[in-house]
């Protein structure tokens, strides 16, 4: 897939998973992302689109909360603590801060982010954006309501392919 070439299209390393190629910058930041983050927090298609990682996990180590209205009947051998939270995103996201202690709580995919917006519990977005447009698929910021969430900039890092933005939900 086009919007993740960055991972592999640099001569840098990440220092966690050394098969990343990434540009410095690009390593940078996501190096950064993977030391502050204490649990992840995802909703139930992105766990079924990676096909849970293999076990893995989408960072190193961190605990995995899985939002989803059912728990898979199968669910692959883990190297970290998967987590299915049937009772919500509020109750995910409490027991995520709860396992990250003074660590940030990363959110993958959309349904979930979108969810915490609507439910103010998002303080920080991190948007990586790639130079193509896409005439379809699911869209980050939808189903977000029709008041505007205002954004303050943190970080911009303009990389090879890639441009990295950081906001805080003001």
């Amino acid at each position: 897939m086009p919007l993740f070439d960055w991972y592999f299209t640099g001569d840098t390393p990440s220092r966690h998973y050394p098969r990343f190629r990434l540009s410095k910058q690009s390593a940078d930041v996501f190096d950064e992302l993977v030391d502050t983050g204490g649990a992840v927090v995802t909703g139930r298609r992105t766990y079924d689109i990676t096909n849970g990682w293999d076990g893995k996990g989408p960072a190193p180590g961190l605990p995995l909360f899985i939002v989803t209205h059912e728990v898979p009947e199968f669910v692959p051998p883990q190297e970290v603590p998967y987590t299915f939270v049937t009772d919500g995103v509020e109750s995910a996201i409490e027991q995520a801060k709860a396992a990250a202690g003074d660590k940030y709580v990363s959110l993958m995919g959309s349904a979930v982010p979108q969810q915490c917006l609507r439910a103010g519990l998002l303080d920080e977005i991190q948007v990586d954006v790639v130079p193509m447009l896409l005439g379809g698929g699911v869209r980050l910021f939808d189903h977000l309501g029709t008041a505007p969430i205002k954004l303050e900039t943190i970080r911009v890092v303009d990389a090879p392919g890639i441009t990295h933005l950081r906001y805080r939900v003001a």
